[in-house]
C-alpha cells in the first residue's frame, strides 16, 4: 500500500507523526501550506491523508460524502473499527470525532484503483491555492491573512458512474467563493474522467478565515513565498 510510509498502526489505532503528515502534504499532495510543517505552531494532519486511509482502510464506493469535523494534530490515536456501515465516524481514543463518513453504492477493495483515485484527487487538491483560490480571492477583491493564511478542508463528496476504471483524472468544471464577513466559503465541482469516459463528478468545500481587502503586493509575496517553499523542497528531494 503506497501509505505505508505515512501512519502508524497499532491494532485498531491509526497515527500520524508530523513529518510523515508533512512529507505526504509535499510530496505526494505537492500542497505547501505551512500548517503542514513539522514545526508549524498550529501544525496539522492533511485532511487529503485522512481521506486517503479511510479509502485505503475500508474501500473505495461509488458513492462517499467526507466532513472534516476538527484538526488533527501529530500523534494523535484516531481509531479506525475492524468494520464499519454505510455511515461512520472517525474518532481519537478519548472520543473527539474528527471526521465523518457516509457511502452507498458498490465498493472496490482493489489497491490500484484506490491508489489511482487518491493520487489523482491530492494532485488535483495540491494546486487549490495557487491555481484556484488566489484567481478566486482576486476577483472578488478580498484576500486572507498573508501573515496566517488559513485555508480549512471543509467537505467533500463524489458520486462515481462506475467502479470500472483503471486509472482516473480530475478536472475543475465550476469555482465559486460566497463571501460573508471575514469569512469565505469556496464551493470547487470536479469531474472524474477514465481516458475520454465521464465517470462521476464530485465537489469539494473549504473555508477562508480572515478576509479582509485585496492588497495586491501582500497577495503576490504570499504567492511569491509559497512558490519558493514549493522550489526548495523540489531542489531539497
Amino acid at each position: 500500500m503506497f501509505l505505508s510510509p505515512y501512519f502508524n498502526k497499532a491494532q485498531q489505532l491509526v497515527s500520524v507523526s508530523a513529518q510523515q503528515a508533512s512529507e505526504f502534504a509535499k510530496g505526494v499532495a505537492q500542497d505547501f501550506n505551512p500548517i503542514h510543517d513539522v514545526d508549524a505552531k498550529k501544525f496539522c494532519v492533511p485532511g487529503d491523508l485522512l481521506f486517503a486511509l479511510v479509502l485505503g482502510q475500508y474501500g473505495l464506493s461509488q458513492k462517499m460524502t467526507f466532513r472534516f469535523e476538527g484538526m488533527v494534530g501529530s500523534g494523535v490515536n484516531l481509531v479506525f473499527p475492524d468494520a464499519v456501515g454505510d455511515s461512520f465516524a472517525i474518532l481519537d481514543d478519548k472520543d473527539k470525532q474528527y471526521l465523518s463518513v457516509s457511502r452507498s453504492g458498490e465498493t472496490t477493495q482493489c489497491e490500484v484503483q484506490t491508489e489511482s483515485f487518491v493520487r489523482s484527487y491530492v494532485a488535483f487538491s495540491g494546486l487549490n491555492f495557487t491555481h484556484v483560490l488566489v484567481p478566486l480571492m482576486k476577483q472578488h477583491g478580498m484576500m486572507i491573512n498573508p501573515a496566517r493564511p488559513l485555508v480549512i478542508y471543509e467537505s467533500m463528496s463524489f458520486d462515481l458512474n462506475t467502479l470500472d476504471f483503471d486509472s482516473i483524472a480530475l478536472s475543475l468544471v465550476e469555482q465559486t467563493l460566497e463571501i460573508d464577513g471575514k469569512r469565505g466559503d469556496v464551493t470547487l465541482k470536479f469531474e472524474l474522467h477514465c481516458g475520454d469516459t465521464l465517470v462521476g463528478t464530485g465537489e469539494k468545500t473549504l473555508v477562508l478565515s480572515g478576509l479582509r481587502p485585496l492588497e495586491d503586493a501582500s497577495m503576490d509575496e504570499m504567492v511569491a513565498r509559497y512558490e519558493a517553499r514549493r522550489v526548495s523542497y523540489q531542489q531539497a528531494d
